[in-house]
């Protein structure tokens, strides 16, 4: 059995007889995320029959739309009026082998996935402006609004993001959007190691050139050459002024080649949804950690075990592949805490993901907030329990 509303109002009972009767359920969209996190048994309830865009307002760049509606929708109607949302959404199925399943926008708030833009333009939660969800006890609550100056009460949409579905849900989301790019290009450098690539990331973001994105491919998973790449967009007048000034000021890494705009555009797809590593086999797991450690980071990984791994986000977003062994999770975990990151598993085996890692957990401080967060929203456990741990 699987619980497919069609109207809110139908999604709240179903939870609130959950509520009463203490029936676990698996909250999910479209599917083509239910990979990531530790497997969750229960009966599932989807949200993909809750579909449309319900507000969409150009001149103020505000769109909203009901949480299982596709992202492909979506970027179609902000495609015919030349805007996009600014952080770059990234799509997981091939590396998931999700299939035919399509993203949602209330997955991909919940997952808060945000592609090589966020650099720049922040993440899905920072251009996330409203929404409303159903919490654990089939309560309907709503947050934020339509406008940017919805600042009174307590930021429950920021709250949302990156949830995975624990504390309430989504049934409609708010985005503000940004106009598009009039064009785009590219600026790479071959062969440099990943300390250079880094340094160099982090003077071309930290320059007054508006480098959009940053991300280095090591050699072993660039065809035998390492690349180093910067992305420039906006107008084509401003690219080609940018892209001069910005090879000037790191001429100390050598000559620059280019990328056009067709090819720019197809190397940061694949960066965003981690193609490198979608005909690979092994565990992926995503790290966030300060850029200045990247290296550092990487270095003490490369030590302990044969993996990939390969930088965006100008070294702050590391793509890692490793071998399903318990002991490499435990590696992974330890140099990651030690360098001050956040690992998370994000592609391996329904049974690796069930009994090796604690997919996302905290410690500490955090994990007793995060409890009790969890117990004001679904104070029965009924939402996606255990997906983000024990």
């Amino acid at each position: 059995m699987t619980y497919t509303p069609v109207t809110e109002a139908e999604l709240a009972e179903v939870v609130a007889d959950s509520f009463r009767s203490k029936r676990p359920l698996a909250i999910s969209g479209g599917g083509s995320k239910d990979a990531i996190g530790r497997p969750v048994n229960a009966v599932p309830l989807s949200t993909k029959p809750l579909t449309g865009i319900t507000l969409y307002e150009p001149a103020e760049m505000v769109i909203s739309a009901r949480a299982g509606t596709p992202l492909s929708e979506l970027t179609a109607a902000l495609d015919d009026r030349g805007q996009m949302l600014p952080f770059e959404p990234a799509d997981w199925r091939g590396l998931l082998g999700s299939g035919p399943a399509e993203p949602t926008l209330g997955g991909l708030v919940a997952a808060n996935i945000s592609g090589p833009r966020r650099i720049t333009a922040g993440a899905c939660r920072d251009s996330l402006i409203g929404v409303r969800l159903v919490n654990g006890k089939g309560e309907t609550i709503k947050s934020g609004g339509r406008v940017m100056k919805n600042v009174t009460g307590y930021d429950l949409t920021k709250l949302m993001a990156g949830s995975w579905g624990t504390l309430g849900v989504l049934t409609e989301v708010t985005f503000k959007v940004l106009p598009k790019p009039e064009a785009s290009a590219g600026l790479v450098w071959q062969g440099l190691d990943d300390g250079k690539a880094v340094e160099l990331m982090s003077a071309a973001l930290a320059s007054p050139f508006e480098v959009s994105a940053a991300a280095h491919v090591p050699a072993a998973l660039a065809s035998g050459t390492a690349q180093t790449v910067l992305r420039l967009e906006n107008f084509e007048s401003s690219i080609a002024y940018r892209r001069e000034k910005l090879a000037a000021l790191l001429k100390r890494f050598g000559a620059p080649d280019h990328l056009g705009s067709q090819a720019c555009q197809g190397f940061w797809w694949q960066v965003a949804d981690v193609a490198p590593f979608a005909q690979m086999d092994g565990a992926v797991w995503r790290i966030s950690v300060a850029p200045s450690k990247a290296v550092a980071l990487a270095q003490a990984l490369r030590k302990d075990g044969d993996l990939q791994l390969f930088y965006d986000w100008g070294g702050g977003l590391v793509w890692l592949l490793a071998s399903e062994t318990p002991e490499i999770a435990e590696v992974i975990s330890n140099v990651v805490r030690s360098h001050g990151g956040h690992a998370m598993l994000t592609r391996a085996s329904a049974d690796y993901r069930a009994e090796t890692f604690s997919f996302g957990a905290q410690t500490g401080a955090l994990s007793a907030l995060g409890a009790r967060v969890k117990q004001a929203f679904d104070p029965a456990d009924i939402l996606n329990t255990g997906r983000l741990g024990a």
